[in-house]
């Protein structure tokens, strides 16, 4: 296909809206302090906990400092301009940013691939996103693969990140209760500080005072991100590509979606999927896992604490892209800090990051009485790490839970 009919064929998909132009225009007049907080938080928050979640996976994964900064480079920058560019041409706080539940699939995958490897399979996940936002087919593929077992897989592969909050603070008590006191006090304290946040300052200074902090072979410069080449394996295209395109239409658009039409807006749900799959396929190159629609981001600058008047929200949205893209390019500095700190301590803030992601996984898994069978069996496949074939558990979570519900519940998919 020429890029000529590519640009033709995404134009005629994206629908339309005011424009970019109409967008700057009216940007200063909705810059306030209310949107500026918005977009603020949403950054804190995807900046902190999903930021430590991401550097565990390449940590624990045997990626070299290069590749863990490139792989946060591309997520958060081009996050960031994917909310930049949404959210002036549609006037919406439509928010980009990265799948969280798949950084923390990740961090099984890559001990079974390379990062090469996992690089093909990201592309091929982002190809597979823009082939289905081309062709309209969405609202079919996710009744094959229904939300319940999707959401049962996520919670399976994300629960051992609750249980570590416990072990981990085990094994670092004083800095374990530190971090609890940061997450549960201080947003009583002060509702500008984000509960992760909080936990990461307060186990921060008692690592601090309990010598834990190693900061003496850190180094904090700039070090620029750099292109790989992504290598295909069959193996990495089943245990990552298709669990990763599934998170980044089932969970992440889907989720912001119903985000955006609760708050009254119509979204551009075609230009949504079109733009994570381009999202998709630029990462890829970079070794990071997508660049998507961001669910929780959206929801805090789509709130009414982004403003009255829901028309000026996206100014939120704009403020959150400007910081995301910035942390993207100081991707090196973030590393820097947190390979001084305890590992104990990062998997701590990490389970804290993940309650608002686990609950809303288990209520979206259970919290109806469809396909219940098929959500349970995909939440203990993705619970139990099995590996077969070299395809890792969130592929057969997937595979299982729809044929469990084929068998059990066939009845829900004619309702569904």
């Amino acid at each position: 296909m020429s890029s000529e009919l590519i640009v033709q064929n995404t134009e005629s998909r994206f629908e339309k809206g005011p424009g970019i132009a109409e967008g700057l225009r009216d940007l200063p007049k909705h810059l306030n302090t209310k949107t500026i907080t918005a977009g603020l938080v949403a950054a804190l928050f995807g900046c902190t906990g999903p930021a430590l979640l991401v550097i565990k996976a390449a940590t624990d994964g045997g990626l070299t400092q290069v590749q863990a900064i490139s792989w946060l480079f591309s997520i958060y920058f081009f996050g960031g301009l994917i909310s930049i560019y949404l959210a002036l041409r549609y006037k919406m706080p439509i928010n980009g940013a990265y799948s969280i539940p798949a950084a923390v699939m990740m961090i099984s995958a890559l001990k079974n691939f390379s990062v090469y490897e996992a690089s093909g399979a990201y592309l091929v996940a982002g190809l597979i996103v823009l082939a289905l936002g081309f062709s309209g087919l969405i609202g079919k593929v996710m009744r094959w693969i229904p939300l319940p077992i999707v959401m049962g897989m996520i919670a399976g592969a994300m629960i051992r990140f609750g249980t570590g909050i416990i072990t981990s603070t085990q094994e670092i008590p004083v800095m374990g209760f530190a971090a609890l006191i940061g997450f549960l006090v201080l947003p009583k304290i002060s509702k500008k500080i984000p509960p992760v946040l909080g936990a990461l300052l307060l186990g921060t200074i008692a690592a601090a005072f309990m010598g834990g902090l190693n900061w003496g072979n850190s180094q904090f410069a700039f070090i620029a991100p750099q292109l790989l080449m992504p290598q295909f394996s069959l193996d990495a295209i089943l245990s990552i590509a298709i669990p990763l395109a599934i998170l980044v239409i089932g969970a992440e658009n889907a989720q912001a979606t119903g985000v955006l039409m609760s708050q009254g807006y119509k979204p551009p749900v075609n230009a949504m999927t079109i733009i994570s799959g381009f999202g998709g396929i630029i990462t890829s190159f970079f070794g990071g896992h997508n660049a998507n629609i961001a669910g929780p981001m959206t929801a805090i600058c789509s709130s009414e604490e982004a403003g009255d008047n829901k028309e000026g929200r996206y100014a939120a949205t704009v403020v959150n892209g400007i910081l995301f893209g910035g942390f993207g390019l100081v991707a090196s500095l973030a590393l820097a800090f947190v390979a001084g700190l305890p590992k104990a301590l990062i998997g701590i803030i990490a389970g804290l990051a993940m309650i608002n992601v686990l609950y809303s996984a288990f209520h979206d898994a259970f919290g109806t009485k469809k396909f219940k069978y098929g959500a349970f069996f995909a939440l203990v496949i993705a619970m139990s790490g099995i590996v077969m074939f070299k395809i890792s558990s969130p592929f057969w979570a997937l595979v299982g839970g729809v044929v469990v519900s084929y068998l059990a519940e066939p009845n829900d998919f004619k309702k569904n």
